[in-house]
């Protein structure tokens, strides 16, 4: 997901619906399409504190959350008693936790609130958004999060969203590598992998990743999307967590080193979907191509 497609979701919702809050986006949207539509232009996430009332940052990793709120000109600068951090970046529970506490000694209040549904949900507003944040904190910044989702729950305490998020990317990354397989071994198998996906959307094995990740493998389209580095960051936050706490996680270790494969093969950038590539390169065979 990128800034531009979130801020898209506020700007068009009508001013009524906001009028209570102020909201204000840092240096980096410093595009004319969004001033035009009202945004403000801050110089600074320190800047962007001193102008809003509750303040979303969405990037990739736990070094630039705490370089926006912490460096010099972040948002801490600023930060005073009622305000609200929301971070809606996915990353590590306890650095989310270790952050919270900083906030909070500004007297502000802490949502960590990650994100499932990668592009085509920030650009529909339908993004699943797992929060951790204490209740009278989400119950302020709900209206907020409605105009950028529709799937939004309170999983429990800071860093219960992060939980959450690492979860479903356990999920998300067994379901595309099940597939993936799935379809490999059909079409290897010299049958049409797209008319087996076709015909298995309308059984018990029909999810939103077979019908969209299996239509990308079968036509081969691996533009992103969300990245494979970006999942393979994930997994990691997964891994760590799980060594952590003395559980096994045998599929999501597997996935890992096929994502792992894929990035050495030049794929990094590639969609999640195209792990599948990983598991063509053992089998000599790529999907759609003719069986020998």
């Amino acid at each position: 997901m990128n800034y531009l497609q979130v801020v898209q979701v506020f700007v068009r919702t009508p001013q009524g619906s906001i009028s209570h809050q102020t909201i204000a986006l840092s240096a980096v949207l410093r595009i004319t399409v969004l001033t035009q539509a009202g945004a403000t232009v801050c110089d600074s996430p320190a800047d962007v504190a001193s102008k809003a009332d509750i303040i979303f940052l969405m990037v990739p990793d736990r070094p630039d959350v705490e370089c926006v709120l912490f460096d010099e000109n972040g948002v801490v600068e600023n930060l005073r008693a009622g305000q609200i951090v929301d971070d809606m970046s996915s990353i590590s529970p306890t650095a989310t936790r270790e952050f919270a506490a900083k906030v909070r000694e500004k007297g502000a209040d802490y949502l960590d609130a990650p994100v499932s549904g990668g592009e085509v949900g920030a650009k529909a507003a339908s993004l699943t958004i797992m929060v951790g944040g204490a209740q009278a904190t989400f119950d302020k910044v709900k209206p907020l999060f409605d105009m950028m989702g529709k799937n939004i729950s309170l999983i429990g305490e800071v860093g219960a969203g992060q939980i959450c998020k690492v979860a479903n990317q356990v999920i998300v990354a067994a379901t595309i590598e099940a597939v993936g397989e799935a379809l490999l071994l059909t079409s290897k198998a010299g049958v049409d992998a797209e008319k087996v996906r076709t015909a298995l959307m309308g059984g018990f094995a029909s999810s939103r990743i077979f019908e969209v990740h299996g239509e990308r493998m079968t036509k081969r389209t691996f533009n992103p999307g969300f990245r494979i580095e970006l999942h393979q960051k994930d997994l990691n936050l997964t891994l760590s967590t799980a060594q952590s706490l003395g559980v096994a996680l045998l599929n999501a270790a597997a996935c890992m080193q096929l994502f792992n494969a894929c990035s050495a093969h030049g794929g990094k950038s590639w969609d999640h979907s195209g792990l599948v590539r990983a598991l063509e390169i053992m089998a000599n065979h790529e999907i759609g191509q003719k069986a020998k």
